[in-house]
Parts: structure tokens; C-alpha cells; sequence
């Protein structure tokens, strides 16, 4: 199932807040946004439908030509990051478009994906959760080995995929149907219940749960009308307030 939103931020880490019922809740709190779309792919040219997102301010130096003319073509700065989410209908997007951490609300479930945390080389029982071998009876210092990893003349070989000592973690990893706590668009952030992949600091990549109920697509026009609105109640009072001395001119 295609998303329906998404957003880029980094793991700040993990914390606990309490709920309603004065419960503690284990949340982890990632820097969400703001994310800017920078281009639209439609199956008429590209094949598929998708919003590519940009995060992360970088120096322009940090980028080739090619990254900061792409960049550039949709207005926006130089960016560290970008990210596709497929998406079925692009009706809600426009190219510059912001998202911010409020495109999640509270109850929502949401699926996060990142690059685990790196252990280095690891053995059986830590990479693959092996039991070991018995601790006593006869066995000298062989408890955390693997024991047999193959047959003997048939078939005169290891298969492939082993489940063997080697590279633990650093790999991409997502993280399924957690629920957002809080979204707190003027900080820029966004509470997720529970743990997420990756270490402090590091990108993670947050969109609707895949596997959870259907999630309702965003609506920006909304946030630019009521911006819009304000705007224009700002004028309004301050258009009423510069009538007055002259009404009051008009009296005397």
C-alpha cells in the first residue's frame, strides 16, 4: 500500500511523558522537518507517483552542480537529505510545499524506518540469539560457538545463508505501527511511542503505518488559509484603530 505522507527528521532520543490517565509513556522524540517538496513524479513521466521531500540546511559547497540546480529549480536551499514518498494521489501536494511535524496527529500510527545502530563484528548468540552449548559434561571451551554448520560428503558443502558470526546491525531497519504521541509543530517536533531504530542524531524516515487503518491525506491549503486569515484580521484591527482619531477629529 502506497503512503499517504511522510516526513524526514533525526532521533533527539528517548524520554517518558504521562498520558490522560497519569500513566508514563516511553516516547521518543524526533526532530521532524520542516521538509520542503521539491518535485512531483507522475506515472505519465516518471512511472510512478511520488513526493520527493528535501531536509536538512548544508552549505552549497557541500553539494555538486547537478544537487543544487535540482535544488534550485524548485526554489529551494541547499539540502542535505532527500527522500520519495509514493503516494497514490498528489492532489494535497504542490511543488514548495512545507511539512511540518503537525502533519501527524496524536493516535496516529506510523511506521519509522533508519540505519540501526552498528555492534561491530558479534559472534552467533549475540547477532542471531543462539542458546550456546551446554556448560558442562564434556565441553572445553566451545559454550558461545556455533557447533555444526554443515553435513558431511552430501552434501560436501556449507549452504548459503548460514546464520553465522559476522557484521552486526548498520542496516536499514523499519520500525512498524507505533503511535505518535504528540506532534508539536513550533518546536518542530514529533513523540513517538516506544523505541526507533538508529542512535542519537541519526535520519530517520517517518510515514503512515503501511499495516495500520487508513490514514487521511494531509491538507496544507487549509494551514495557508488560516494564515492567510490572520493576516487580514491583523490588517482589519489595525485599519479600525487608525480610523478612529480621525472619527474623533471629526466630532470635535
Amino acid at each position: 500500500m502506497a503512503a499517504v505522507k511522510g516526513i524526514l527528521g533525526r532521533k533527539l532520543g528517548m524520554t517518558q511523558v504521562w498520558d490522560s490517565d497519569n500513566r508514563i509513556v516511553p516516547v521518543t522524540v524526533i526532530q521532524a522537518g520542516p521538509c520542503r517538496v521539491v518535485q512531483l513524479k507522475t506515472p505519465e513521466r516518471d512511472g510512478y507517483s511520488a513526493v520527493q521531500i528535501a531536509f536538512g540546511a548544508v552549505k552549497e559547497q557541500r553539494l555538486n552542480k547537478p544537487e543544487l540546480g535540482h535544488l534550485k529549480k524548485s526554489g529551494t536551499s541547499a539540502s542535505k537529505h532527500l527522500a520519495e514518498i509514493r503516494v497514490d494521489d498528489l492532489s494535497p501536494y504542490a511543488v514548495g510545499t512545507v511539512i511540518n511535524a503537525d502533519v501527524f496527529a496524536a493516535g496516529e500510527l506510523v511506521d519509522v524506518t533508519a540505519v540501526s545502530k552498528g555492534k561491530g563484528f558479534a559472534g552467533v548468540m549475540q547477532r542471531h540469539n543462539f542458546k550456546g552449548q551446554g556448560a558442562s559434561h564434556g565441553n572445553h571451551k566451545k559454550h558461545r560457538a556455533p557447533g555444526s554448520i554443515g553435513a558431511c560428503a552430501t552434501p560436501a558443502r556449507v549452504f548459503k545463508g548460514m546464520r553465522m558470526a559476522g557484521q552486526h546491525g548498520n542496516v536499514r531497519t523499519t520500525t512498524l505501527n507505533l503511535e505518535v504521541v504528540e506532534g508539536d509543530a513550533e518546536r518542530g517536533l514529533l513523540l513517538v511511542k516506544g523505541a526507533v531504530p538508529g542512535p542519537n542524531g541519526g535520519l530517520v524516515f517517518i510515514r503512515n503505518a503501511a499495516k495500520g487503518p487508513a490514514a487521511a491525506a494531509p491538507d496544507f491549503s487549509a494551514k495557508a488559509e488560516s494564515e492567510l486569515v490572520s493576516v487580514g484580521a491583523g490588517d482589519a484591527d489595525g485599519a479600525s484603530e487608525g480610523e478612529r482619531p480621525e472619527e474623533a477629529e471629526g466630532e470635535e
